[in-house]
């Protein structure tokens, strides 16, 4: 009987529980994050460094989950340059922002706020009936050639800049030319909207099609954030178009057509 007790006690003694933690899905690809022991006293020990499980949460608010099994692989080069296209559009859209509203009279003691309204309401209007119309003729056009169809948006959205930029050099002028430049923007708008959901129906491969949205709108605020700071010149005045804006403009209007080649 005694001998049955201490072997029951030994037993006891030698036992260990292991708690494993893993991060990941059955689907796709899992990594171990921690370990817990007890034997008899309890210890945790992570997997990898610090830097290494902080990265992967950072990655995780950029990137589909399970990638790159999750995604086709011209996923992370599409996404590469498409995010390079998108900083210099944002360059553009603020030196273009700036020059439109010192148009309008932002700064100077003659300009009034219901003038500088009404400006600016006639130039989303007619933004808004753009995209209508071209959703009219050409929506059910749009899921062919998603490729020639981004191109095209990207071409108009250049244009629409551009009238922006040249606003201020053209104050006769000036609501005839902000109003075309919205309404060429707007085909970008619908253009734009309708062949992302083609590609990003392209490239989920598990089913993740919100996923890939989400994460591509978590890309597009750094590419944002980074495109204004970039595009934000302190030192811009009043005076119409800086010749450097200009430069500036010219320069990175080349970069989305070499990311699309």
């Amino acid at each position: 009987m005694e001998e049955t007790v201490s072997a029951n006690k030994e037993i006891r003694s030698s036992s260990k529980f292991i708690i494993e933690e893993w991060n990941g899905s059955s689907s796709t690809k899992l990594f171990k994050t921690a370990t817990i022991t007890a034997s008899p006293y309890l210890s945790i020990q992570r997997s990898g460094s610090r830097f290494n499980h902080v990265w992967r949460r950072v990655l995780q608010a950029f990137v589909p989950e399970g990638f790159p099994s999750s995604v086709t692989p011209d996923y992370a080069p599409f996404q590469v340059w498409d995010s390079l296209q998108g900083l210099s559009t944002y360059i553009r859209t603020m030196l273009s922002t700036q020059a439109l509203l010192s148009a309008i009279g932002v700064g100077e003691k003659s300009a009034t706020v219901i003038g500088a309204t009404f400006q600016w309401f006639l130039r989303d209007l007619t933004g808004m009936l753009g995209g209508i119309l071209f959703t009219l003729y050409k929506g059910s056009d749009l899921d062919s050639n998603a490729k020639m169809w981004r191109l095209v948006a990207d071409l108009m959205n250049d244009l629409g800049m551009l009238m922006d930029l040249l606003s201020p050099l053209f104050p006769s002028a000036f609501i005839f030319v902000v109003c075309l430049g919205s309404l060429s923007r707007s085909f970008t708008g619908v253009a734009s909207g309708a062949t992302r959901a083609a590609l990003t129906q392209h490239f989920a491969l598990q089913n993740n099609v919100a996923d890939i949205s989400a994460k591509e709108g978590s890309q597009e605020t750094v590419a944002t954030m980074i495109g204004m700071a970039l595009g934000n010149d302190p030192r811009s005045n009043n005076n119409g178009t800086p010749p450097s804006h200009l430069v500036v403009f010219s320069f990175s209007h080349c970069v989305p057509y070499v990311c699309k080649l």
